[in-house]
């Protein structure tokens, strides 16, 4: 049986992880490089990030793939390496959940292109589904468990993603959208227009990431649940609002307690797979994990 559907029978809450991009940040990646570059360049760092996740007790990590698809990675010269950069995450990720003390599935992360379908933009869909396809297909060489469709404001972007992953793997596919705009998604998807198109697609989970902080996460995993109240959800919130200190430097609201309060509400609303995203830390992951009485592991790295 897959991890994730292992994880699903015990009907407890599952911890994911939190930010990737802020501990890398933190570990010295420089704004605007491609952060799935470490992969190769800096194995060992990326590796340090899982392995702080795991030991706050995170029990899905998600891969250093983010930005993963030729149209992001050509932004840094990266269009040619798609396989490899994406193999090389899922393989950092794997080594560190085989290595952990407690179950630990691996989630491919694949956000969104960075590009416009047609008519608005110039990317069509076929174009979309070959890109997501061939992120997966690098995914799935390394080793991943499932995939992890992520930060999606257009329902046909998601569409094409989960058909590129299907062309190439049968495995677990969770989606996630970010209602950042109003209540909506970036092109006007409301959470319970997400939960009813999203829950017509194959994915074994779907709901919300990202977005403007746990309080409008929690209302759009409200809408979802009400939309579709026997889907398996997904909340993965922002660590509060993004603020910018007097150093320059982009700083989160959301303290580790304001976190432990956002993931039991979550999972009183409904939400099974509860998580953190920009601007969390281990930190964070290990005040969900004892607000949702998750056994955290407390080895320093």
């Amino acid at each position: 049986m897959n991890p994730l559907e292992t994880l699903l029978e015990t009907g407890q809450p599952i911890l994911l992880d939190g930010a990737m991009g802020t501990m890398l940040m933190a570990a010295g990646l420089t704004q605007g490089d491609a952060p799935e570059a470490w992969n190769t360049t800096h194995p060992d760092r990326v590796r340090a990030v899982h392995r702080g996740y795991i030991q706050a007790g995170s029990q899905v990590i998600l891969t250093n793939s983010f930005g993963g698809t030729r149209f992001r990675l050509a932004l840094h010269n990266l269009q040619d390496r798609v396989e490899e950069l994406n193999q090389a995450a899922a393989e950092i990720a794997r080594a560190e959940a085989d290595a952990a003390p407690h179950p630990v599935a691996v989630a491919g992360s694949m956000g969104p292109t960075g590009q416009l379908f047609e008519p608005m933009g110039a990317l069509t869909f076929d174009e979309a589904r070959v890109a997501f396809a061939e992120q997966a297909a690098g995914l799935a060489r390394g080793g991943v468990d499932l995939f992890w469709i992520e930060t999606m404001s257009d329902l046909d972007e998601v569409k094409a993603a989960i058909e590129g992953v299907r062309s190439v793997s049968d495995l677990p596919i969770a989606a996630t959208m970010s209602f950042d705009t109003h209540g909506r998604t970036m092109m006007g998807v409301s959470p319970a227009k997400a939960a009813a198109a999203l829950s017509d697609l194959d994915a074994l989970a779907i709901g919300a990431n990202c977005g403007t902080g746990p309080d409008e996460l929690e209302e759009a995993i409200r809408a979802m649940r009400e939309a579709r109240p026997d889907a398996v959800l997904v909340a993965k919130a922002n660590a509060g609002i993004p603020q910018v200190a007097e150093d320059g430097k982009i700083i989160y609201t959301g303290a580790p307690e304001v976190m432990a309060r956002y993931a039991v509400d979550a999972h009183k609303l409904g939400a099974t797979l509860i998580g953190a995203c920009c601007g969390s830390t281990p930190e964070h992951i290990r005040a969900m994990a004892e607000a949702l009485g998750k056994q955290a592991n407390q080895r320093s790295i």
